[in-house]
């Protein structure tokens, strides 16, 4: 329910919609993208070793990813263009915060808020749109949203590069300021207020407090024990971190409105498609967090240039995206889902490549190149897969769910891998050494377990026509990971 009628999307009211979604979640995607290439930077400046990294990256990652689905039911609820605000203004004041810092302590706490905000801004964007554009211009609305905050995660690399450089890694977090301040006015000035009349009883919080303190628990865990060893923090947090997760499915079996609806699950190919989604955003974030390492702390490469390197990536999205998404409504979401995580797998693997001696045509290019290709051909057929395997009443939960279920992904990740690899114990600014390899081949291996997957459980038949949001689906556009069209 909107306070007015929709508008189109090329009234004047239409392209203030499109504006502020676009600036409030383009803040988050633009720091996803942004971060990464300052992590030596912050190492150097905060002091810790890769633990300290690996929190900078996964506190944010730990209240989003946990709090995502809570967002939007907020947002139906009290009113998205409040919650969205709210979510604006929290982002904006962790976002000085995080610029301010004066330690890694600081720096962590700081995150974790960002991810509230973060939380409440993403699912927030599209509500909006959905609610006040009508409905024959809504897909344009959409398409141009996810176009327009793709690009402010593939110039991310390269301002953060620079900034890093040229002034501080703390303007890669003052720079949402500006952003998200005209954000806020432009939506509390043009933006209706709307939310659904049929979300009533209360919100899930046990749901989000069982899921929040199931991740924190095992990712503190994870991250901590292989360098301070099991002290009665790390035990603690991981029997709190464990029962948590037991217990997140059956609190919301129990919940009249739950987060996590568990009756999607009884549909095979969304039970499929979010396994190849975890599978492949694994790789995906704990490959790309540690190759900004490799490439400046082992190959000497500055954060521009590491920011550079990997642009090819957004720039294959950016171009095949739209044209995989048509091929699999042609031919269905199982071939491109089974075809696109193995190339990943391989791009992956050419990835050991960038060792010391290497150039960036021999060395890494090819790797970006063929892992950039593998995702252009997975991520909007994942979308279709997503969307076809629920009735339409779910879609927008279907795809709340999966979102959240890239982003755990790259919690996880980045708190696992380097532990497997055998990188925990690297100091800040220490060469990666042949931890580095291993952790690619690691990756690769999930990648092409993504694969099998989809070919086991992706139906055969040809997908319903899918809404074009990639963006909701593609972990890229979130810390630690590479930049986003998703």
């Amino acid at each position: 329910m909107s306070t007015g009628a929709p508008v189109a999307l090329r009234s004047t009211s239409g392209r203030w919609v499109i504006v502020a979604t676009i600036l409030g979640s383009g803040v988050a995607f633009l720091d996803g993208s942004v971060v990464n290439v300052a992590l030596p930077a912050i190492g150097r400046d905060v002091g810790g070793d890769l633990s300290v990294l690996q929190w900078v990256l996964d506190a944010y990652l730990l209240t989003l990813s946990a709090l995502l689905l809570l967002g939007g039911a907020l947002g139906d609820r009290y009113g998205r263009r409040l919650v969205f605000t709210i979510g604006l203004v929290v982002f904006t004041l962790a976002s000085l915060l995080c610029g301010l810092a004066p330690t890694g302590g600081a720096l962590i706490g700081a995150r974790l808020l960002q991810g509230v905000g973060g939380a409440l801004l993403i699912p927030g964007s599209l509500a909006l749109i959905n609610s006040s554009i009508r409905g024959d211009d809504r897909g344009q609305a959409i398409g141009t949203w996810a176009g327009l905050t793709g690009v402010s995660s593939a110039i991310g690399p390269f301002v953060g590069g620079w900034l890093v450089d040229a002034v501080s890694w703390r303007w890669v977090f003052f720079i949402n300021v500006p952003l998200a301040a005209v954000a806020f006015a432009v939506t509390v000035r043009h933006v209706p207020e709307s939310r659904n009349p049929e979300a009533t009883g209360r919100p899930d919080l046990a749901g989000a407090l069982a899921v929040t303190v199931g991740l924190a628990g095992t990712i503190y865990a994870l991250i901590e024990v292989p360098t301070k060893g099991w002290g009665p923090m790390p035990v603690v947090a991981l029997v709190a971190g464990v029962a948590g997760l037991v217990l997140f499915p059956f609190v919301e079996a129990r919940r009249p409105n739950p987060l996590m609806p568990l009756s999607l699950f009884r549909s095979g190919q969304f039970t499929g498609a979010n396994l190849t989604t975890f599978t492949v955003y694994a790789a995906l974030s704990g490959a790309l967090f540690l190759l900004s390492l490799q490439l400046q702390q082992t190959l000497g490469y500055s954060a521009l240039s590491a920011g550079i390197a990997t642009l090819p990536i957004t720039i294959i999205m950016l171009l095949l995206s739209g044209r995989m998404g048509a091929l699999a409504q042609r031919t269905g979401p199982r071939l491109p889902m089974t075809i696109g995580p193995l190339v990943c797998a391989g791009g992956l693997a050419l990835m050991v490549l960038a060792v010391p001696g290497s150039t960036y045509l021999t060395g890494v290019l090819p790797g970006v190149l063929v892992f950039g290709l593998g995702l252009a051909i997975t991520v909007a057929p994942l979308t279709s897969a997503v969307l076809a395997s629920v009735s339409e009443h779910h879609g927008g939960i279907a795809s709340g769910v999966n979102n959240a279920v890239s982003r755990v992904a790259g919690l996880l990740a980045v708190a696992v891998l380097p532990l497997v690899a055998g990188l925990s114990h690297t100091g800040a600014g220490q060469a990666l050494g042949a931890g580095f390899g291993r952790a690619m081949l690691i990756s690769a291996a999930l990648c092409a377990l993504g694969g099998v997957l989809a070919w086991a459980t992706i139906d055969r038949g040809k997908a319903v026509e899918a809404v074009p949001v990639p963006a909701l689906n593609h972990a890229c556009q979130d810390p630690g990971t590479c930049p986003d069209v998703s």
